[in-house]
């Protein structure tokens, strides 16, 4: 068998943005900084990022479809910006252009990420709230308890790809690395049957960076069309599952969580839990592929696995730029470099220009090395909006990747 990853930058690495771009007729502050229009596909994420880095640490970007907005490119001021109460992620309260965003049709891609009522795009008390009803069932603790089952289903999935006719080249993307946490998500929250096969369909279809704008829309209302079937079923079948206690808490204390809470916070966690895993899992298989003397070691015993799973996480995060926080109020100081970002702003989160910052990681902030320090890495984000599922998805990777390169290459004919 030949599994093969993606490179990161392409379809199935760290995500970009959909497609399709038009400049917006509105002035805006951004406009008087030169803004760099980002590729809309990411064709080329790590060049882009360092084109970004050298413009500054804020810099003037416009998203498809003419959306202004700074993007804040270096590691110190990132992370500074993620842990300001004046940098909110709430578009309802603090964003001057969610009139526009919430009907011009050409912005419609971004009401997947900032259109939404979740964690994703709540501030303040209303993310707290919505947060405890679900971080609980994510702590490492709790996580720990899957190990047994994530290995019985790494274990299938490769038997599976053992079993195909020899020279046959597998999508590892296909193959493992979306199989794994598609199967455990659903089994936590109680997705089966068409509703698993269609999510499936979906959200692969959602994350997909070359549909038109109109098509990511249709998508989303499939989606919710979807996650509106699942609830109904959980309100009348409750089982054992994470869904079916979102529901109970819709049911039984609406003041704590809304009927579009509840739909949003299952599209959030179901589609992040697997996308940003699958991500994860096969920009690792690339790093190694093409590194194979850190392969070697990892497989060796000389390397932790643990320690490629966190580089991984540094040098390829699954999410190249997240959409979007925005400026409560006027920002401006060592923080920005001293670029103003005027409140109501738009900012949007490139980790993987922070995650490459030479004057945080040195010199070879770019290049694939699972022997450095990266455990400060800001993939998962940081502080309240760190992502609850960042163990799950550790534990994924961390028994997906030795079993798939295991230690005697005797036995390693999957990877070839």
């Amino acid at each position: 068998m030949a599994p093969r990853a993606l490179p990161p930058g392409s379809r199935g690495a760290a995500r970009h943005f959909p497609t399709r771009t038009s400049r917006s007729a509105r002035s805006h502050p951004v406009d008087q900084l030169q803004a760099v229009t980002l590729d809309p596909v990411g064709a080329d994420i790590p060049a882009e990022a360092a084109r970004l880095r050298e413009r500054g640490p804020v810099v003037g970007i416009t998203l498809p479809g003419g959306i202004p907005a700074f993007a804040v490119t270096r590691y110190e001021n990132l992370r500074t910006l993620i842990l300001d109460p004046r940098v909110s992620k709430d578009p309802r309260k603090h964003w001057d252009r969610w009139p526009e965003a919430s009907s011009n049709p050409e912005w419609g891609w971004i009401l997947g990420w900032v259109g939404v009522i979740n964690m994703l795009s709540t501030y303040g008390v209303d993310h707290s709230r919505l947060r405890k009803l679900v971080a609980p069932s994510f702590t490492h603790h709790r996580t720990e308890r899957l190990r047994g089952r994530v290995e019985e289903i790494v274990t299938r999935l490769l038997d599976e790809i053992e079993a195909r006719p020899e020279g046959e080249v597998v999508d590892l993307r296909a193959a493992y690395a979306r199989q794994l946490p598609m199967e455990i998500i659903c089994e936590l929250f109680g997705v089966s049957g068409a509703h698993k096969a269609e999510l499936v369909t979906l959200l692969d279809d959602f994350m997909d960076v070359s549909r038109p704008v109109e098509e990511a829309v249709a998508t989303l209302a499939r989606l919710y069309a979807v996650l509106g079937e699942l609830i109904g079923t959980k309100r009348a079948e409750p089982g054992d599952d994470l869904a079916s206690d979102l529901v109970s808490v819709r049911d039984t204390d609406g003041d704590r969580l809304s009927d579009d809470e509840l739909r949003d916070t299952l599209l959030l966690v179901i589609g992040a839990g697997v996308e940003t895993t699958v991500n994860l899992i096969g920009n690792a298989a690339f790093a190694l592929l093409t590194h194979p003397e850190q392969l070697a070691q990892a497989r060796a015993g000389e390397l932790p696995w643990e320690k490629v799973v966190t580089e991984t996480l540094r040098w390829a995060p699954s999410i190249a730029n997240l959409p979007m926080r925005f400026a409560v109020e006027d920002i401006q100081g060592p923080e920005t470099g001293g670029v103003l970002i005027p409140r109501g702003s738009a900012i949007l989160t490139t980790y993987a220009a922070a995650n490459h910052d030479p004057a945080h990681y040195g010199a070879t902030a770019h290049l694939f090395d699972a022997h450095r320090d990266s455990g400060d890495h800001l993939a998962f984000g940081i502080g309240a909006h760190r992502c609850i599922g960042a163990p799950l998805a550790q534990l994924e990777a961390g028994v997906a990747l030795p079993a798939l390169f295991p230690a005697s290459r005797a036995c390693a004919s999957r990877t070839r």
